[in-house]
């Protein structure tokens, strides 16, 4: 991963959301100091506080660790569903389950969602 680019684009939609750093830190609780780090790519995240941020940015995981364009849509693909939630709601459910499992909880759960994905996208 390019944490550079990764906190680049964390710092670009922070500021579109006119957040501070502090006020974004204080929503997904962590410390300022660290969340200026990851914005200069000087430190790497976990996955439950990545999904957090892209959560709390309103933007795709695709689009921040691999700068897809395509985030802009992200919003629709759910509206066009047959899904009830919103996908914000999905987010917030699937992040808070995230931020329940272990390391290794997270990497089986990562190969489970790599095999499946595919099949899912076939439908």
């Amino acid at each position: 991963m390019d944490n550079k680019a990764i906190g680049l684009r964390i710092r670009e939609e922070r500021e579109k959301l006119k957040l501070s750093r502090d006020e974004f830190a204080e929503i997904i609780e962590l410390s300022e100091y660290y969340v200026g780090q990851l914005e200069r790519g000087e430190r790497q995240m976990s996955l439950p506080t990545l999904v957090n941020i892209a959560n709390t940015l309103h933007i795709s995981l695709d689009y921040l660790v691999l700068g897809k364009t395509e985030h802009n849509n992200y919003y629709v693909h759910y509206e066009n569903n047959i899904y009830e939630t919103s996908a914000c709601d999905i987010d917030k459910e699937i992040n808070n389950l995230l931020n329940k499992c272990s390391p290794k909880e997270l990497a089986l759960i990562k190969k489970l969602v790599q095999t499946i994905l595919p099949y899912i996208k076939n439908e």
